[in-house]
Formats: structure tokens, C-alpha cells, sequence
């Protein structure tokens, strides 16, 4: 006669294996879920970062070259800079902002820091930095003479 206690314990392992199976067979499935999930994430995420490698590459390539042709300088702005050039010019604000091509209330907002030049203006100013008096009054002269031209009248009507 077989010992009931073997028998008892090979009866519980038997159904603790039997309701383990069960259990882990729904583990493994979730778990298989959750990896398929985690390589269709993983394969998103190196997609995208493609895409963002590409737009960077984009990005520097249109910063490495200016718009305004200045050749790569970083064109620095200083109000009180400007205002200096402006009074050692001797130009009114309105006088001015012809020179530069803006109107006077711009070159206003520009000396008190209200407002800053876009790239091209800033461009333009950096150009002026660089000239003398005569040199701003004969560009002055210059652009007044093909503003007439343009218009079709002359200076005195």
C-alpha cells in the first residue's frame, strides 16, 4: 500500500503545477504582447530620430549660411551705439531712417530698445558703422536722387 502522504504530495504538486501553467500561460502572452509593443515603439523612436537628424542638418545648413550676405559675422546691436552714430552723423531720425530705409519712429524704437532691427536692417546698419560723415551724406544724396527718378518729378516741383 502506497504511503498516503507521497500520494497527498504528489496530488499537490500535480495541481500546483496544473494552476502555475494556467497562470503563466497568461504571462507569457501579456508578455509577448508588451515586447511586440516595445519594438513597434523602438522602431517609432529611431524613425523619428531620422527625421530629426535630417531637419537639424536643415537647420545649420540655413544658419551656416546668412540671409543678409554678411558672411558668416555675427552682427552685434547696442542702442546707445546707434544713437551715437546717428548725433555724430548729424541726421535727424527721419533722415536717418531714409538712409537706412526704415521710418523715423523705427529708428526711435531702436535707439530707446523698444524694438531691434531684422537681419537685413541689421545688415545695412553694420554697413554704416564702417563709413564717415561725407560717405553717409553722399549715400543720402544718392538714394534722395533715384527717389526722384523713381518718382518721375523733379526736385524743385
Amino acid at each position: 500500500m502506497p504511503n498516503i502522504g507521497a500520494v497527498l504530495k504528489a496530488e499537490i504538486s500535480r495541481l500546483a503545477c496544473r494552476e502555475l501553467g494556467g497562470q503563466v500561460k497568461g504571462m507569457k502572452k501579456a508578455s509577448t504582447q508588451y515586447r511586440r509593443h516595445i519594438a513597434a515603439l523602438k522602431r517609432q523612436v529611431a524613425k523619428l530620430e531620422r527625421e530629426v537628424s535630417v531637419l537639424q542638418g536643415i537647420v545649420h545648413q540655413h544658419a551656416a549660411a546668412p540671409a543678409d550676405g554678411c558672411a558668416g559675422k555675427k552682427l552685434r546691436f547696442a542702442p546707445n551705439a546707434l544713437r551715437s552714430q546717428r548725433a555724430r552723423f548729424r541726421l535727424s531720425a527721419a533722415v536717418y531712417g531714409r538712409l537706412v530705409g526704415v521710418s523715423a519712429q523705427s529708428v526711435y524704437g531702436w535707439e530707446h530698445g523698444a524694438s531691434r532691427p531684422c537681419g537685413a536692417k541689421l545688415a545695412t546698419l553694420a554697413t554704416l558703422r564702417s563709413m564717415g560723415k561725407r560717405e553717409a551724406r553722399a549715400r543720402l544724396e544718392q538714394i534722395d536722387t533715384q527717389g526722384v527718378k523713381a518718382r518721375g518729378g523733379n526736385v524743385g516741383a
